[in-house]
């Protein structure tokens, strides 16, 4: 039985080099987040941002999609996305 590496290829080594030209704070701050515990950078990875009118109401019900679709065209902001295209 062949015994485990016992100094293994450190964590990231099969990622390749950064582009030329690739700011060193960028290449800094990714090792700092890639050393920590996946439960934190998932915490910071997702920035919640206010959606006007969307966020205004904790909820809202329909009665056909159409209805839905409606209602997204008269009262949402056009840079949310949510119109026709």
């Amino acid at each position: 039985m062949k015994d485990a590496d016992p100094d293994p290829a450190p964590r990231g080594s099969d990622t390749p080099e950064p582009a030329e030209g690739t700011p060193a704070e960028w290449l800094d701050e990714f090792e700092a987040a890639a050393g920590r515990p996946l439960a934190v950078r998932f915490r910071y990875a997702f920035i919640r941002t206010y959606k006007p009118v969307l966020d205004d109401a904790t909820f809202r019900a329909f009665d056909t999609m159409a209805d839905y679709r409606r209602w997204c065209e008269e009262n949402l902001p056009d840079w949310l996305g949510y119109g026709r295209v």
